[in-house]
């Protein structure tokens, strides 16, 4: 009798355990199945290099984005010391016909070395040629061990839902612009985010961004 009351416990913990890990799996699947998490396993980044605030992340970000345009996937190493390097190791699409910086000085800095330190996504733009890029850390046990650069095409016809639901996901830049605005002005209306383009809205300062829309509230 005592082993049976003993047992039942533990059989609950394990069916527990299991329902976790099962849960855990649907909900990774469903998140695999977004367009852009697709582009993003199809040029070269593994599954396990993903973790769940990327994958996400991407989620959010996958209804601004209107094509994948082409992909250039970095490996980076030592990471921790003080000369941190990076190396190409795949490319496609429109990066096929871009000069690389990588290709003549391997040191890791600027915004690549951003983004691997603070192993967050980052959409921003190319300094010398302005394209829009979207950069992904690729980690392995807590270590940035490459990144993957998209280059990609906003759409432009969002709805103001649309653009709020992508400004909340993508690091809840919606928060802070709202907060930004509410600096110095009483209201927010999101109906306001329809005078910027989404690119501004997810590039630009969110104090710059707060400059625009307050002055709206003049209007």
């Amino acid at each position: 009798m005592a082993i049976e009351e003993l047992t039942r416990p533990v059989d609950a913990i394990k069916h527990q355990a299991k329902t976790v890990t099962v849960g855990i799996s649907r909900s990774d699947e469903n998140l695999l199945e977004v367009a852009l998490v697709k582009e993003v396993l199809g040029a070269g980044t593994s599954r396990d290099a993903l973790s769940y605030e990327t994958l996400k992340l991407l989620v959010s970000l996958d209804i601004a984005i209107d094509e994948v345009i082409g992909h250039t996937r970095y490996r980076i190493s030592s990471l921790d010391q003080e000369n941190p390097t990076l190396s190409i190791i795949d490319r496609g699409g429109v990066s096929l016909g871009i000069k690389s910086r990588t290709e003549r000085d391997l040191e890791l800095r600027g915004t690549k070395h951003r983004v691997a330190a603070s192993k967050k996504v980052l959409l921003t733009k190319g300094l010398r040629d302005q394209r829009t890029i979207l950069l992904i850390p690729e980690v392995k046990d807590g270590e940035t061990i490459g990144i993957n650069l998209l280059h990609i095409v906003l759409r432009k016809n969002l709805n103001v839902q649309e653009i709020k639901k992508v400004l909340q996901g993508y690091h809840n830049r919606y928060g802070g612009i709202q907060d930004a605005v509410r600096e110095t002005e009483p209201s927010f209306r999101d109906d306001f985010l329809l005078e910027q383009s989404i690119e501004c809205l997810l590039i630009d300062s969110i104090d710059s961004i707060a400059e625009s829309l307050r002055g709206l509230t003049d209007v």
